[in-house]
């Protein structure tokens, strides 16, 4: 069968031919891969900046935002069945017996930093015609949301922000009006976090560098949400503009996102989503933002996202978008091409979501 795989030390990147996997356990199960989404974690793989093959290969197989169709099971799967739609998880547990998130089934919150995840670190991805995959690690999709299913995932995101922020208000004695959210980036994160934001009856706002009559901008507008430009209002100058907002969700994966905290609301929430390349230094007014945060019981919080529950809430907020505002969820897919065309859509910067679709 035909993968789509990285070769760090060779830094090469082509399609591959490798023998199809076979169901070796009783709780494993063999998916026809449909779809996988490519996003800018596969992008910096293939510039070789990360990623990291199993031990002992030589390659990494690419793609993590995966749907697939059951096709047979082991005689000890209980909750799919052939012919259900499922989705993989990314991370999984470290294995360690000190980890104790691991061993809950947390491995979002892992604390050895061994835990692998697949096409992106210590195991095989899913950009290849079939898996095999353990029951535990794949959550079943309806039906009705296949066309639209590969953005589960990426979705995941936004739905474990959401989780974090209820557990982390409970600190607070709030007064329980309409919130008022802020998303940094319009890709596909941003656009996802603004929809679950905007579903969860926040008074959304996204900041990204599209101009206010770009197609992006229409469609941010077309969820409810208001689109302010990079090109109009510079991110220190938000607050002057817009507000201060009780949570800012990051979706730019650069430092430059500090620059919108001066607008963040006293007992707001910061969210830090994006994973940086490594680069040099750069000037921020540190002194004015530890000083802010302490004086105005701000919280900043990284997040990953990796957990079953995650997966879960995601596929039922993405049912919810489709009855909210279907038409703005299906133009996050901007296109669909065969694997062939995998490693040329990989190099594109355009579009929103882009997808390789399998055909077997």
């Amino acid at each position: 069968m035909k993968a789509l795989a990285v070769f760090p030390s060779a830094r090469e990147v082509r399609i591959v031919e490798q023998d199809e996997p076979r169901i070796e356990a009783p709780t494993q199960v063999l998916l026809r891969t449909h779809e996988i989404g490519i996003c800018g974690t596969d992008r910096e793989i293939c510039a070789f900046e990360y990623g990291e093959p199993p031990e002992g290969e030589d390659r990494l197989v690419l793609g993590h935002e995966s749907i697939g169709e059951v096709v047979d099971s082991g005689p000890g799967v209980r909750t799919l069945k052939p012919g259900d739609l499922a989705v993989p998880l990314v991370r999984r547990p470290c294995g360690r017996p000190d980890c104790y998130p691991c061993r809950a089934g947390r491995q979002d919150f892992c604390t050895t930093g061994a835990y692998r995840e697949r096409g992106i670190k210590g195991a095989d991805g899913f950009m290849t015609e079939w898996v095999v995959d353990e029951e535990e690690f794949l959550v079943r999709v309806p039906k009705p949301l296949a066309d639209v299913a590969v953005l589960v995932e990426p979705l995941t995101v936004a739905t474990k922000t959401v989780e974090q922020i209820k557990l982390i208000h409970t600190r607070v004695p709030l007064e329980r009006l309409r919130p008022r959210g802020l998303v940094l980036g319009a890709g596909p994160v941003g656009l996802l976090g603004a929809m679950t934001l905007a579903a969860n009856d926040c008074d959304m706002f996204v900041y990204s560098r599209e101009p206010a009559g770009s197609e992006r901008a229409a469609l941010v507008r077309s969820f409810g949400a208001s689109y302010i430009s990079a090109e109009d209002v510079t991110l220190d100058a938000l607050f002057d503009v817009a507000g201060c907002f009780h949570l800012i969700f990051e979706a730019i994966g650069t430092p430059a996102a500090f620059g919108a905290l001066p607008a963040l609301a006293h007992n707001g929430i910061f969210v830090l989503t994006g994973v940086p390349a490594v680069r040099p230094p750069e000037p921020m007014e540190a002194s004015r933002i530890m000083r802010d945060i302490v004086m105005r019981n701000q919280v900043v919080l990284g997040t990953v996202n990796a957990g079953r529950d995650a997966y879960e809430e995601a596929i039922h907020q993405l049912a919810q978008f489709m009855t909210l505002f279907p038409d703005a969820v299906r133009r996050l897919i901007t296109r669909r091409r065969p694997l062939d065309e995998a490693l040329e859509m990989i190099s594109e910067r355009d579009g929103i979501k882009n997808v390789v679709r399998i055909q077997v």
